[in-house]
């Protein structure tokens, strides 16, 4: 094996969280004598520089649409196993393409994090936005008003997952069902009306899931006023 295919089996070992012992063990059963600790991160030290190389670039050109989201992973910092956010941008520019913006972590999704986050962006370059799909966490939504001026979509994926749990384990299919006939309908019209049948139905049985739709209804449905084409993609943060 060329010394450049090896580095790059031990490249993809890292970036799949495989030990040290570990790549050690595969580089062994390849017929190599085997790595060290030190040996292992001189190799991988390249990838630290080109993914900080591909966060930092310079964002040209529009970028109409932005998915948000984060999730929360287990890291080991000091000796102790901790859970960090790692929060991610993906965007759509003009000409159709979509990418990865930026990236980065912190100790939880508070709006100061998220303000920083979404003010590098906007230090690279990132300009035109004209829709943020995101889901409802109040930190986030702070840091879209103040740094970015575009209007906001919830995510419906999300939506759901708030609504279903006020349902019930009996009811959830039902209710799901029911609010799935508003995303059904073909224009923002159709769907605002089916939206408040549907709530007004189950208002007296799930008050709670009702008074929720009552708030959400414009959030969760704004993306119905965009090109039909584009809707698919624009009701969630599931391109990301």
């Amino acid at each position: 094996m060329t010394e450049k295919a090896l580095t790059a089996v031990i490249q993809e070992a890292y970036v799949q969280g495989i030990s040290t012992r570990s790549v050690d063990d595969l580089v062994q059963t390849m017929g190599m004598t085997g790595i060290s600790k030190s040996q292992v991160s001189r190799l991988c030290e390249e990838i630290d520089g080109e993914v900080q190389s591909f966060l930092d670039r310079p964002l040209e050109g529009d970028w109409p649409y932005i998915w948000l989201d984060a999730t929360y992973v287990k890291v080991r910092q000091d000796g102790r196993i901790v859970s960090v956010a790692v929060i991610i941008a993906v965007g759509v520019h003009t000409d159709g393409r979509r990418e990865i913006l930026g990236m980065t972590v912190g100790a939880s999704e508070a709006e100061t994090f998220w303000m920083e986050f979404l003010r590098s962006l906007a230090r690279r370059g990132l300009r035109g936005v004209k829709r943020v799909i995101s889901d409802a966490h109040e930190g986030l939504k702070g840091a879209v008003s103040k740094i970015l001026n575009s209007s906001w979509q919830r995510c419906r994926v999300h939506f759901m997952r708030n609504a279903l749990a006020h349902a019930g384990q009996q009811g959830r299919r039902v209710v799901s069902a029911f609010i799935a006939t508003a995303f059904a309908q073909e224009d923002a019209q159709l769907a605002k009306g089916q939206w408040r049948q549907v709530a007004d139905q189950i208002r007296g049985k799930v008050a709670k899931l009702a008074a929720l739709m009552d708030e959400a209804e414009t959030d969760v449905l704004a993306y119905m006023n965009f090109p039909a084409a584009h809707r698919p993609k624009l009701h969630s943060t599931n391109p990301i």
